[in-house]
């Protein structure tokens, strides 16, 4: 291959040029070691990855960490108040109350299996000293980064989605026994006209309040992200004067009492993420007694090691459960 200047004549290189240019040719590329450059190519220090999009799920539901490790399954006891009605404990003074009325208490068992987890990584020293060649990319620094990425983004999708074709491991949007409305939200919020805002202000807490049997206030909307990103728009053409965000903020935290209240967009509500075929907000309330996920055994990777000098291995390991609602009615599903 002939090496030009910028006159287009020949680069002539010496013997020790010569060699340092055949190394370079040799260079890592996505998927092995070889990228075509020549002396006038600057390798450059930073490395670009690949991104995905991320969320934190503790923003979502209350996520418990290092609590029965090593377990298989996690035991949560339900406790159902059994007492007679009120008045029964009303004692009249002038009769006999040897037999007072009684308070009592019934116990439910959820049993949540805990799933184990584990993915290892290798490279040997032929890997190594290429890599080193090029002198800008850590070969077993890229490998963990992507192996816990590949954790954190199976947690993220696990904890709204659940494990696919496994009932025993749910997600936030996908709770056995939570019933939907359908008839509520029947497009985007951010498309409803005033009118339509209004109304959906004025009966969405209401619904709720119901459907909880009135045990409950929500802390927490989620809404699909694409829905989410159009309430920047204001109520009124006309009155200018607030968002639809600011207003659905402000009749959630006045009707609630909580300044606290949080509207979160979420992109695994769309259908197009969730594979679900709906648009699907959630009312809920952020309580571990209410809903849960676990996560056992952090991720935890292995010291490196060697049978033959040559090549070397690693694991990372964890355990986690899917999310549990252990309060069925504190969390309420709208869909179109």
């Amino acid at each position: 291959m002939k090496i030009l200047n910028s006159k287009g004549e020949p680069i002539v290189l010496n013997a020790r040029e010569k060699r340092v240019a055949d190394i370079n040719q040799r260079k890592i590329n996505a998927l092995g070691y070889e990228i075509n450059i020549t002396t006038m190519t600057t390798i450059m220090k930073k490395v670009s990855e690949q991104k995905y999009f991320k969320i934190t799920p503790s923003d979502f539901m209350p996520i418990r960490v290092g609590n029965g490790a090593w377990s298989t399954n996690l035991l949560t006891y339900l406790s159902y108040a059994l007492a007679d009605d009120f008045s029964k404990g009303i004692l009249n003074q002038g009769g006999d109350n040897a037999r007072l009325a009684q308070g009592n208490v019934g116990i439910q068992g959820i049993s949540v299996p805990v799933k184990n987890w584990a993915k290892g990584i290798e490279w040997n020293i032929m890997e190594l000293e290429q890599a080193f060649k090029a002198g800008n990319w850590d070969l077993i620094t890229s490998k963990e980064k992507q192996r816990k990425m590949n954790f954190d983004l199976g947690i993220q999708k696990l904890f709204f989605l659940g494990l696919s074709g496994d009932s025993s491991c749910l997600g936030l949007l996908n709770q056995a026994g939570v019933a939907f409305n359908t008839t509520l939200i029947t497009k985007p919020i951010s498309s409803m006209t005033t009118g339509e805002l209004k109304i959906f202000c004025a009966t969405i807490l209401d619904d709720y309040r119901t459907y909880s049997n009135r045990t409950a206030w929500p802390t927490h909307f989620v809404i699909p992200e694409s829905d989410y990103l159009g309430l920047a728009a204001p109520v009124s053409a006309d009155f200018p004067i607030k968002s639809v965000l600011e207003q659905l903020l402000e009749t959630f935290r006045v009707m609630t009492n909580n300044k606290d209240f949080k509207i979160l967009p979420l992109a695994y509500a769309d259908a197009a993420y969730s594979g679900f075929g709906y648009q699907q907000y959630c009312l809920y309330n952020y309580e571990e007694e209410s809903l849960r996920g676990d996560v056992p055994v952090a991720y935890t990777s292995t010291v490196a090691n060697t049978f033959d000098g040559f090549s070397y291995r690693n694991v990372g390991y964890a355990q986690f459960t899917g999310v549990q609602a252990y309060r069925p009615l504190e969390l309420r599903y709208y869909k179109y």
